[in-house]
């Protein structure tokens, strides 16, 4: 561990999936900013090469990389390539994740499919070739991304909720198998961001409200207010962190917020 800076990230190597916007880009901009070469990853390598350059426009480390984190030949394919061209990788988070917003009894077997092989099968791609390179070096730190939907739920989110229940047990196996080798294993559980999967949502101003008023601090999120806990997990300040779920949800899961007693 650092003692003089626990929170940074200097010499390391981080992958980034996801790193064309949202989460996965402040991510990929906030551990540049303490110090790592950044991998950034995407589906679209143009956006993952515009963040990329961005990062090494300020000075930082970065290359961008194209991959379909539902095809786990290739998902490992571009994990060996990373780790072969710095000799080491040291962080990885996954971001990416669908929602498709239906009741249970309008959902169609394709719809299912297509949220579970990304949300499910992709983070299990991504889990599966990092744990296997960071196992062998004897070290690494990763992050998947759940929600506050592996616990809470509306109408409408069943399978995304699923998914995302899913990612949390996920990554609790995923710690009990490789902590004795070296590699930490924990999730993030946002809760509403301002990101392009939540962009529906913002065009209903009914609903975008009652999402801001359900939240202890009466707001939404910022990416940026998600990429600053994914760091301090990451780096060596959360070495004794693992198996664990960090809810990053403004109290969404912590109180009710029906109804305020009189006098409150």
């Amino acid at each position: 561990m650092s003692e003089a800076n626990p929170f940074g990230l200097d010499g390391r190597v981080a992958v980034v999936v996801g790193a064309g916007s949202g989460i996965g880009e402040a991510t990929a901009r906030a551990c540049a900013s303490q110090g790592a070469g950044v991998a950034c990853v995407d589906l679209d390598l143009d956006r993952s090469e515009a963040v990329s350059a961005a990062i090494r426009a300020q000075g930082g480390r970065s290359k961008a990389f194209a991959v379909d984190i539902r095809d786990g030949a290739a998902v490992q394919a571009c994990f060996d390539e990373i780790r072969a061209l710095h000799d080491s990788l040291d962080a990885c988070v996954c971001t990416p994740s669908i929602n498709v917003r239906k009741k249970l009894l309008d959902y169609s077997e394709e719809e299912f499919e297509k949220v579970v092989a990304l949300n499910l099968k992709g983070n299990f791609n991504v889990l599966r070739a990092a744990g296997r390179i960071m196992t062998k070096d004897g070290r690494g730190s990763i992050v998947l991304v759940s929600s506050i939907r592996s616990l809470t739920v509306e109408p409408g989110q069943a399978v995304y909720a699923m998914t995302k229940a899913g990612i949390v047990q996920l990554v609790r196996t995923a710690a009990s198998e490789f902590g004795a080798r070296g590699v930490r294993v924990n999730a993030l559980a946002p809760g509403v961001v301002d990101t392009p999967l939540t962009a529906p949502i913002k065009q209903n101003a009914g609903w975008y409200g009652a999402y801001a008023d359900k939240s202890i601090l009466k707001r939404w999120a910022v990416a940026d207010e998600m990429a600053w806990p994914t760091v301090f997990l990451l780096s060596d300040a959360a070495s004794y962190m693992t198996g664990s779920v960090l809810f990053v949800d403004g109290g969404w899961t912590a109180h009710d917020g029906r109804f305020v007693p009189p006098g409150m």
